[in-house]
């Protein structure tokens, strides 16, 4: 298979697994959050968010684990002036470790 072949071929999966996937992690909009890798641990990603909205809103960590694949961690249901913390870890032999730490929010 030709480079120009293989190129496309990988762009065309990345466009079929980006579709099959769920909706990508944005920066928080309207929790207040922070996300960090754990200081003893560079395989664990974790957001912390507190809501200093009137409405109760749901979130979770999206963790970007470089060659290994991504993870997302457990919902977390914040009501109005609560916080909490959704982590997520990078496993396997293939993990170069946490690369980036996102959130994704919803209303609940």
């Amino acid at each position: 298979m030709s480079r120009r072949m293989w190129m496309a071929a990988a762009g065309a999966l990345a466009l079929l697994t980006t579709g099959l996937t769920a909706s990508p992690a944005a920066a928080a909009t309207h929790l207040n959050c922070h996300t960090f890798v754990h200081e003893n641990d560079r395989d664990l990603g974790i957001a912390s968010c507190s809501n200093p909205t009137g409405g109760t809103w749901i979130f979770r960590a999206v963790v970007v684990c470089g060659r290994a694949p991504d993870v997302v961690g457990e919902w977390v249901r914040l009501t109005p002036g609560a916080s909490g913390q959704s982590q997520g870890y990078c496993g396997g032999i293939f993990t170069s470790g946490v690369g980036a730490v996102g959130v994704d929010e919803r209303p609940a």
